[in-house]
């Protein structure tokens, strides 16, 4: 509906991020601004609303019923940014009032209500918004600074320097780049390096399609896709972090993607330590490699008698 599109443009405009650019979000603020379908935005006001009322409104006003079970995700994933982005405060009326009390409320700061109100007359919302961010700031943007603190940085074989998004799946990401690699792989190239947040950090998909790996927005490659050119061997790396180990199923599903590739292929599961390692362990598949980021410098075979044989001393 035009109202709950206009409502997400407001957040989108007073630098909401981009979890609260959505419907959700937009009917949360329309109920809280007491604005039905053909309810002018200069009538906009700040009544004192519980969760239950939101979803009482957005039902009532808009059709939209909402699950009794979605009141958490509206106040977790709504009204909470609301509040730190100063869109709203939380009860007003009773500021010592329990956060886990039944009766907790929100309604609009005065600022918001100014913006919501000058929806429409372009000029005077141009200047509530301005106001609205030069005393409050962006909560968009102050979410991206926080990230960037805890982002993964990380060099690559060809020095080029990219920062992984925050969590242990990409700290145990950049430690196969960065220890895995030379040990076992030296001058490998990187083609495909994921992200839990960015998705492809490294995609060289033109190179991949050279090599007889043709992909779809389908195919699921391995978290790291390592090129050793002069072995002639692509390194197929699973962070144990995301979705388990090389599995015989996962297995399978890579020789499927990788079929028309002619090189060699070395399947390998990376896991932070040992102890993660035990936990995995009945679930990897033969012919793979383990390798444990605590303990760099050896490689565990599930390779039957391949290495079958006395060492020298």
């Amino acid at each position: 509906m035009k109202k709950i599109d206009a409502a997400v443009s407001i957040l989108v405009d007073m630098g909401l991020p981009r979890a609260q650019q959505n419907e959700r979000s937009g009917l949360t603020l329309l109920a809280l601004a007491g604005l039905k379908p053909r309810t002018p935005w200069r009538s906009a006001a700040t009544p004192l609303l519980r969760t239950v009322d939101i979803m009482n409104f957005m039902r009532d006003a808009y059709k939209k019923d909402y699950a009794p079970n979605s009141r958490e995700t509206i106040r977790r994933q709504t009204l909470h940014q609301f509040e730190q982005a100063r869109l709203v405060d939380r009860n007003p009326d009773n500021p010592a009032r329990a956060t886990n009390s039944g009766r907790t409320a929100n309604c609009l700061t005065d600022a918001t209500l100014a913006v919501i109100r000058a929806f429409g007359d372009s000029l005077a919302y141009k200047a509530a918004v301005a106001d609205f961010k030069q005393r409050f700031g962006e909560l968009s943007i102050a979410y991206r600074g926080t990230r960037e603190q805890h982002r993964v940085p990380l060099v690559l074989p060809d020095g080029k320097a990219v920062l992984l998004s925050a969590g242990e799946h990409n700290v145990l990401q950049a430690a196969i780049v960065r220890d895995f690699g030379p040990r076992f792989a030296p001058g490998a190239r990187v083609l495909y390096l994921g992200d839990t947040a960015d998705k492809h950090i490294i995609m060289e998909a033109a190179t991949l399609a050279g090599l007889g790996v043709t992909l779809t927005e389908h195919d699921k490659l391995p978290d790291v896709v390592l090129y050793d050119d002069k072995r002639g061997w692509l390194f197929l790396v699973e962070a144990v972090t995301s979705h388990g180990p090389v599995s015989p199923k996962r297995r399978r599903e890579l020789e499927d993607v990788f079929a028309a590739c002619k090189l060699g292929r070395v399947y390998v599961t990376a896991f932070p330590d040992a102890a993660t390692f035990r936990r995995y362990a009945a679930d990897i598949a033969w012919e793979t490699e383990v390798w444990l980021a605590d303990n760099s410098d050896h490689m565990i075979h599930f390779n039957g008698d391949k290495f079958l044989g006395p060492y020298k001393k």
